[in-house]
């Protein structure tokens, strides 16, 4: 497929106009002309685009890609290192952010409720496209068996606040770097929030509260809608796709 056309393909999946961001979604650094080989990560880090140089791939598809707001916008050190692997290789990296995290299919939330037993019901902030969603377990847990499910499912020990006696039947969550939204759970009443990281303040907000909290990991709450984006590629449009999971321990 023309990369035009990949492009294409990708914003009617993932709908990024319909959504505010911190840096572009879709085509970041343009490389081949045709896509046939994708290589999918959650971080377009250098040990994910040597992967893919090893794996001969046309095209990484990530979840973090570059230019964020805020950051230094010269292109040295890491970053220009980075970018002339690219070049070199005329690779083609494309990158969704918050898009990806709120598709109702193949986000980053929805993956994680499904792997978690969690029936996702609807946003935790007010209007369209909430990055925090809510929604309950189908099967309550205390916060002990829930923090030790998340251990098996995802094979990293959460961090946790439990402060609750009663099962856990409500709950709050939105991967990545989302322990913010843990008062906006806390003024619904909700039971529990999960997340992947926390903040100092973060363990407070459980404490006065009443709400337990589990940080999951950032990498390990986002690796499943970049995976769930590349099976939906080569499934229902043929490309070759494979999933490289740089391990990252935060």
């Amino acid at each position: 497929m023309q990369r035009k056309q990949f492009t294409q393909l990708l914003n009617d999946i993932l709908k990024p106009d319909s959504i505010a961001d911190f840096c572009p979604n879709g085509l970041q650094v343009e490389g081949a002309n045709e896509v046939k080989k994708i290589v999918t990560g959650v971080t377009a880090s250098q040990a994910l685009i040597d992967a893919a140089i090893e794996h001969g791939a046309d095209t990484i598809l990530v979840h973090h890609g570059y230019f964020w707001k805020g950051e230094s916008q010269p292109i040295t050190g890491m970053k220009k290192r980075r970018i002339a692997a690219l070049l070199a290789h005329d690779i083609n990296l494309f990158a969704y952010h918050l898009p990806l995290d709120v598709h109702p299919v193949i986000g980053n939330n929805a993956q994680l409720a499904h792997l978690l037993d969690i029936e996702l019901s609807a946003g935790l902030e007010a209007g369209p496209n909430s990055v925090a969603v809510k929604g309950f377990l189908k099967t309550p847990l205390t916060g002990k068996e829930f923090a030790d499910k998340i251990s098996t499912v995802l094979h990293r020990e959460p961090l946790t606040s439990l402060v609750r006696d009663d099962k856990i039947e409500t709950i709050a969550w939105c991967t990545g770097g989302g322990q913010g939204y843990i008062d906006l759970a806390a003024a619904q009443g909700i039971d529990a929030y999960l997340t992947g990281e926390a903040s100092e303040q973060t363990i407070h907000s459980s404490r006065e509260q009443g709400i337990d909290f589990f940080a999951a990991g950032h990498h390990a709450t986002e690796r499943y809608g970049i995976k769930a984006l590349g099976e939906l590629l080569a499934e229902q449009h043929g490309f070759d796709v494979t999933f490289i999971d740089i391990d990252n321990p935060v």
